[in-house]
């Protein structure tokens, strides 16, 4: 029950930073530092606008920072943290991308009100 805690939240986290209008105006920073080729360390604003924009990326991230609360593969199975720390950033990708598809689809061949 944890581990389906832990994906629902990794989910709700991604959801919110790459869709959520509270994130609207970080977003789009990011996407205007990225932009601008003479900035400081732009290849950083192209990393972070990037990232923020991909369901795939950011749930890594997020999976990454998650597992330092509660970690899957450590709790579960064992392994050494620095391991699950990476595993659990690839398990919160993957199943934030499933989550996501299935919900896009849904969204895509829902009936006309017409």
């Amino acid at each position: 029950m944890e581990l389906v805690i832990w994906l629902i939240a990794a989910y709700g986290m991604s959801q919110i930073l790459v869709y959520g209008s509270i994130f609207r105006g970080l977003r789009d920073g990011l996407h205007r530092w990225a932009e601008n080729r003479l900035s400081i360390f732009n290849f950083m604003g192209v990393f972070l606008s990037g990232l923020i924009s991909c369901m795939m990326c950011t749930s890594t991230w997020v999976g990454f920072l998650m597992s330092f609360i509660w970690s899957p593969f450590v709790e579960v199975l064992g392994v050494n943290m620095a391991f699950g720390v990476f595993f659990d950033g690839m398990l919160a990708s993957g199943s934030v991308w499933a989550i996501n598809s299935i919900i896009e689809w849904f969204e895509e061949n829902r009936p006309n009100k017409n």
